[in-house]
């Protein structure tokens, strides 16, 4: 039988961070499509097709977790992995209570990225 695959949506503003995710996800044999913003990722039809989502918390327009937010009132639980360079004691224990699988500190291994998002794509 063969293995489910689930997109892993990427919204991360920074273009080469945002590249540099996605191309350490497809070697690992993930899908994934990239955005730059909360408001691109809200305008597409991806979402049926999503595993979980690797979410900056420094965006334009909303943040990360306003989109998390924004996201619920869809409908849409998807696991979340966020990832910031802006890592403060408070902003963890924010994306704690906001339900994150994982919380990434950047810089980050591509080992870590990809047992995080393993952990969102096997969370209840």
């Amino acid at each position: 039988m063969a293995k489910a695959r689930h997109t892993v949506l990427i919204v991360e503003d920074d273009a080469s961070m945002n590249l540099a995710i996605k191309r350490v996800l497809n070697a690992a044999g993930f899908d994934a499509a990239s955005f730059t913003s909360g408001e691109e990722l809200l305008r597409t039809g991806v979402m049926p097709t999503a595993g979980c989502l690797v979410i900056d918390l420094r965006l334009p327009g909303r943040s990360g977790f306003d989109l998390v937010e924004r996201l619920a009132e869809r409908r849409s639980f998807l696991p979340v992995v966020f990832i910031t360079a802006h890592d403060e004691p408070e902003t963890r224990q924010q994306a704690e209570k906001a339900g994150a699988v994982a919380y990434l500190a950047k810089p980050f291994d591509g080992k870590s990225l990809i047992d995080a998002v393993n952990r969102a794509l096997h969370s209840p």
